[in-house]
């Protein structure tokens, strides 16, 4: 029999708050949910995606028009040249913010009024899959809870974690190098606020009850607005005990299972997403037992293939893929190469030894980019990410330097995140091949906005329209490559997935469709020298007729060997 869903509830806040009346506490959920205590479960397992899906990453006010509030250039833009390509759109942050491009926010409830309003993103909700950002391990200091904070008035009189000075906060996981108190004056004297990212973002307090339940207000407003994924941002560090880490504490995956209990229940077609950006094996973690994020992000995939390119090798690349586990029914991995931040050199640990990554950091900067560093238990400076536009980040190799298969490399990158277990995002800079943005990084004074351009739709389109713009070249390849696997069976998120193993310099696995339909062997030269594939070394049957669904090519002789130029790629299909 069924555990009612009040019951379900109680048992997970009893392990956050063993303190508490927690009957209660769900009584107070559930009515704030609109939820009825023995709603029924929704199907076990239940995949609420497939091969057709693929989520684009941007910024409100990427793509600008003058005189247009950018939500509805945004919307335009979808409509013009992405609506036969992309089936979700995650909008980052789009509510009032003090810093951080969004991610300080100061009102969970509106949307800034430079982007535009509410009905500009239920439109764009009825038109594609809308993701959205829970910020929910830190406000704003500007925010109207946090001046009620110092005011010591609700509410907000205890929704931000206090500390102590004097607490043992070494052993305290930090992203970043800033202090992690902050002194703040209030009306009954001076207090120590907890920054896990900067002071003007103050962690919450979820060890106070009352902002689980202030959050589960905000989830409601969200879905009834046509928010259907659910981006939980820094979630790992939501929960603070000092003399721990602080970080992935098993109140805080108790948490994530009480959300997404919640969120399930009110639209069985919702999907919740973690951003933790951590070293792979504490990723996975966030899967839980198929009960806490419907879909975990991919990190160490971005810096290892990125180092694969530019050195020619994938050996690191094929080690990791191989010891990663097949995502559950029902859940599945977000595959991501870039994005709005940098590329995170934390989910490198234990894949890349310390030269390696120093190599690849080299790199970087050799192509313009630049590196932010955290602060380690020790003291210590460590490189946390690498801030550069994919497009330049691909410039060239570690030994050779920049040279003139940047494009080339460029689309093997995302060709190998296509066809890879799970759902491709794009961010909207890799899909328009963007460049290094110096300018705006000296303006704003902050490494990530490199990679944060924004685009005057006009001028946009004009580069889109010219055939001799990389930005025109590698739009038009990718939305073609995207098309040929929103149609692919064995593309499915979820379906069966084996490395295959060809040398250093060959990148290649296997898919199988979950009916057994469809076999797709996806093999990627990797290298900037041309690769002969013997034929024999995949076990192509002999009775398929195989055909590479990127270039149209048919296989005619299964005993030959085929030609790769530098970072081509080939989708080997037995089925049309």
């Amino acid at each position: 029999m069924t555990q009612p869903l009040r019951d379900k509830l109680v048992a997970m806040l009893d392990v956050v708050y063993p303190a508490l009346d927690c009957q209660f506490l769900a009584d107070q959920l559930l009515s704030t949910m609109g939820l009825e205590p023995d709603m029924p479960p929704p199907p076990a397992h239940q995949n609420n995606w497939d091969e057709s899906d693929i989520i684009l990453i941007t910024y409100a006010d990427t793509v600008q028009k003058e005189g247009q509030k950018p939500l509805v250039t945004l919307r335009q833009f979808l409509n013009d040249c992405l609506s036969d390509t992309i089936s979700a759109v995650h909008i980052l942050p789009f509510f009032p913010y003090s810093s951080d491009d969004g991610f300080s926010v100061m009102d969970y409830l509106a949307v800034n009024e430079s982007h535009g309003s509410w009905e500009d993103i239920e439109a764009i909700a009825r038109e594609y899959k809308l993701m959205a950002d829970l910020v929910i391990n830190h406000m704003s200091a500007r925010s109207r809870w946090f001046e009620n904070f110092k005011k010591r008035v609700d509410p907000g009189k205890d929704y931000f974690f206090q500390g102590n000075p004097r607490d043992d906060l070494s052993a305290v996981v930090r992203p970043r190098t800033s202090p992690l108190l902050t002194p703040v004056q209030t009306d009954d004297g001076e207090r120590y606020v907890w920054c896990t990212f900067s002071e003007d973002q103050v962690d919450l307090n979820f060890a106070n009850p009352q902002v689980l339940i202030e959050f589960a207000a905000i989830i409601r407003y969200y879905l009834e607005r046509g928010v259907l994924l659910f981006r939980l941002d820094a979630v790992a560090f939501l929960w603070k005990e000092p003399g721990t880490p602080c970080i992935h504490l098993q109140q805080t995956h108790e948490l994530i299972k009480i959300l997404r209990l919640l969120i399930e229940h009110y639209s069985p077609d919702a999907v919740i997403i973690t951003e933790t950006n951590v070293p792979n094996r504490e990723n996975l973690t966030y899967f839980g037992n198929a009960n806490e994020a419907h879909v975990i992000y991919n990190f160490s995939l971005p810096p290892l293939l990125i180092n694969t390119l530019v050195t020619g090798d994938c050996r690191h690349l094929k080690t990791w893929l191989m010891s990663m586990p097949p995502a559950q029914l029902g859940t599945t991995y977000l595959n991501f190469i870039a994005s709005h931040d940098g590329v995170g050199m934390r989910p490198t640990d234990g894949l890349l030894d310390e030269e390696e990554k120093q190599h690849l950091i080299n790199a970087m900067e050799s192509f313009g980019g630049k590196v932010s560093y955290r602060r380690t238990s020790d003291g210590r400076d460590q490189p946390y990410e690498i801030n550069i536009s994919l497009y330049d980040a691909l410039k060239g190799t570690v030994e050779g330097g920049a040279d003139h298969w940047q494009l080339q490399r460029f689309i093997c990158a995302h060709t190998i995140m296509l066809a890879l277990e799970g759902i491709p995002a794009f961010y909207m800079h890799s899909l328009l091949a963007s460049e290094n943005d110096l300018e705006r990084m000296e303006n704003t004074g902050r490494l990530r906005s490199i990679n944060r351009s924004q685009w005057e739709i006009d001028k946009l389109e004009t580069e889109l329209e010219n055939p001799l713009s990389h930005h025109s070249k590698a739009y038009h390849e990718l939305t073609r490559l995207i098309d040929i696997r929103r149609r692919q069976s064995a593309f499915h998120p979820n379906a069966t997935q084996f490395t295959l193993h060809l040398g250093l310099q060959l990148f290649g696995f296997w898919r199988q469709s979950m009916r057994r339909d469809q076999s797709i062997f996806c093999i990627h030269n990797i290298s900037d020298e041309v690769q002969q594939v013997p034929l024999s070394s995949i076990n192509l049957i002999g009775t398929d007729h195989w055909q590479d669904l990127i270039s149209g090519m048919t296989i005619d002789d299964q005993s030959g060997t085929i030609t790769l130029k530098p970072y081509q790629c080939v989708w080997l299909s037995n089925r049309d």
